[in-house]
């Protein structure tokens, strides 16, 4: 009973400091990471000491929310994404990992560190912090940007590297220890151990594909939501034990659980159960994390652990950095990912406690260790906070005035809305409103608005990717939603945001190219433009007239092929995944519209054409002069 009350207590305390400070730290414009993290140090056992070790068991059910959190990253990731992040994953991913440990191991030998000690203490402060970074890039609305995106490309390589690391330091141990990591497979023969991580991983993807979602649609069916909500919650919790039964990263294994589910019908509403218990124990985390400060020991040796908390973050930041210019992120973009990434992260706590129990290191050095994680993740918030407001308006060209701007209240409701006001959304816009039609024209530049509102059209900053601001925008009671985004992602998420809470809009939507359209043809778009479609074909027709063509011929040959190139795009889309057969149905399709103009050329039009062939005529259906 009395555990039971000091559990509560714990709970109680750790909950007020978050309701005080957090909503503080937000109207101060540091983020509600830093005021979870300022909450944690002012509760901790060394400043007010509301709370000490008997903390701990908040600590553990609070990592939980770092499980949930990896498990709502994977949904947002089909396996198609996943698989165009291959390159950052592994090219910078692994760069930045075994350059880091390897400076760090370099310093620590300068240090007078033992090699074992010095290559277990390079290994934890390599990495990163997923649960700050992801929140803090998802807060600011960085994460779909060039520097969010490959931020998180490292951050997935480096919670696949805590798996060889955890493998790795049992051959690093001084001494001998039994049972150093103990789980269901580890008196198991190597060669059986490895059998065993890859039928668990097995494991989940043939239940994720085959039973889960089956699992759900009778679960949807019953219109009972705590059971989803339940349902949801089984999902990682079940996932999660079994991969640290088999010694692997539940992180990692929840991770790839939404990566599965990714594709199912149920994945918003498992986004929408899960995000709030996500949001409160990401919470509680960072609040652990700020009350694992050590301030007697930093206090004893001030000038020590902040020099070298210093040295940790101008190394980890310069090497990115460096990464970043190789790989060409933009200056801009290539601050963003170093700043995000230069702390290390709550995966250091892990490895340290499994140094301790091998012996590799000494407990002062890891007492250090531990104090430079917790204090680089609690300054990481500031270093966003100097990126935003110093570096980026002053190296980068950008403006405060921009990034800190309000969206626009929409006080207008019309029956067409454009989202993107760029030259190709003007250009409808333009259209429209000289036949008559008024439109809601939304963009997320503020530049762009500003121009475009010196040529007297009424254009609102805002982001048309967000729910509430479209219910604002009067799509509820829209008839035609219009988007000319260039961003593939964007639109992605565009058009699940309003299949989803606007299902009565009709969806016209601009793609970059052929591929892109799939995709729209993958989620359910009929109205998909092409950028270079109609523009090209205009060329052509231009280049006949100028050959010699009459105009209406080189017109109705113009809207023939065009016809046959999109009734084409239609039927190629389903042989896509196939590549074999979408190469041969794409050479099939070619050779149709070639045969198909031969027979145009053919037939006897001449007499039908040239009835159509008089100046007035010419001037409207031909591009320009004989």
């Amino acid at each position: 009973m009395a555990a039971e009350s000091n559990f509560l207590l714990q709970s109680t305390v750790f909950l007020a400091a978050a309701v005080i400070c957090v909503p503080i730290a937000k109207r101060l414009g540091l983020g509600s990471v830093l005021g979870y993290l300022i909450a944690g140090m002012l509760i901790g056992p060394f400043v007010i000491g509301f709370i000490g070790e008997e903390g701990e068991d908040i600590m553990h059910f609070a990592e939980f929310g770092v499980v949930i959190m990896l498990f709502l990253v994977g949904l947002e990731l089909e396996p198609e994404k996943l698989w165009r992040l291959r390159k950052q994953i592994l090219g910078v991913g692994m760069s930045q990992v075994l350059i880091t440990a390897t400076a760090i191991f370099g310093v620590g030998l300068l240090l007078g560190l033992i090699w074992q000690s010095a290559l277990a203490v390079a290994l934890a402060l390599a990495l990163s912090s997923t649960a700050i970074v992801l929140q803090t890039l998802n807060e600011k609305g960085l994460m779909r940007s060039e520097g969010g995106q490959n931020s998180f490309s490292v951050l997935l390589f480096q919670d696949i590297a805590v798996i060889p690391i955890l493998a790795i330091l049992p051959l690093l141990a001084v001494r001998e220890v039994s049972n150093a990591s103990e789980t269901l497979i580890s008196d198991l023969p190597m060669g059986l151990q490895t059998l065993a991580v890859f039928l668990a991983v097995a494991i989940v993807i043939l239940v994720g594909r085959f039973l889960v979602v089956p699992t759900l649609r009778m679960i949807a069916r019953s219109r009972v939501r705590e059971l989803f909500m339940g349902m949801a919650l089984l999902i990682v919790v079940s996932i999660a034990y079994l991969m640290q039964l088999v010694g692997l990263s539940a992180a990692l294994g929840t991770f790839l659980a939404g990566v599965i589910l990714a594709n199912s019908e149920y994945r918003h509403e498992l986004e929408a159960d899960l995000e709030p218990i996500k949001g409160l124990l990401l919470g509680l985390f960072f609040i652990a994390v700020g009350a694992s400060i050590d301030f007697k020991l930093i206090a004893d040796s001030p000038i020590l652990i902040a020099s070298l908390t210093f040295a940790l973050l101008v190394i980890k930041f310069v090497i990115l950095f460096v990464i970043g210019k190789v790989f060409k992120l933009s200056v801009s973009q290539n601050f963003t990912f170093a700043f995000a990434l230069a702390q290390a992260g709550e995966f250091g706590f892990v490895i340290f406690s499994f140094v301790r129990q091998l012996g590799i290191s000494t407990n002062e050095t890891l007492s250090i260790g531990t104090a430079i994680v917790a204090l680089s993740m609690t300054i990481t918030p500031l270093l966003f906070i100097i990126n935003e407001k110093l570096i980026q308006p002053r190296l980068c060209d950008g403006s405060t005035d921009d990034r800190e701007r309000e969206m626009d209240v929409v006080d207008e409701h019309n029956k067409v809305i454009i989202a993107g006001f760029g030259h190709f959304g003007s250009t409808i816009g333009r259209f429209l409103r000289a036949n008559g039609v008024e439109a809601t024209y939304i963009d997320n530049d503020p530049d762009q608005v500003n121009l475009i509102r010196k040529f007297g059209f009424k254009v609102y900053y805002g982001d048309a990717t967000r729910p509430d601001y479209l219910l604002s925008a009067g799509a509820a009671n829209a008839d035609i939603f219009i988007s000319t985004l260039t961003d593939p992602d964007e639109n992605y998420q565009l058009v699940e945001t309003l299949n989803k809470f606007y299902p009565n809009l009709k969806i016209m939507m601009r793609a970059q190219n052929r591929y892109d359209a799939y995709e729209f043809i993958d989620m359910g778009l009929e109205h998909i433009y092409r950028d270079s479609l109609d523009t090209s074909i205009r060329v052509g027709v231009d280049v006949l007239r100028k050959l010699g063509a009459r105009a209406y011929t080189a017109r109705r040959v113009g809207l023939n092929f065009r016809k046959a190139d999109e009734t084409a795009m239609w039927e190629l889309a389903e042989h896509r995944h196939d590549s074999d057969t979408y190469f041969s149905e794409a050479r099939a399709r070619i050779q149709y519209q070639e045969d198909l103009m031969k027979r145009e050329r053919g037939e006897d039009t001449e007499l039908v054409d040239h009835a159509w062939d008089s100046e007035s005529l010419v001037k409207g259906f031909g591009a320009g002069e004989n």
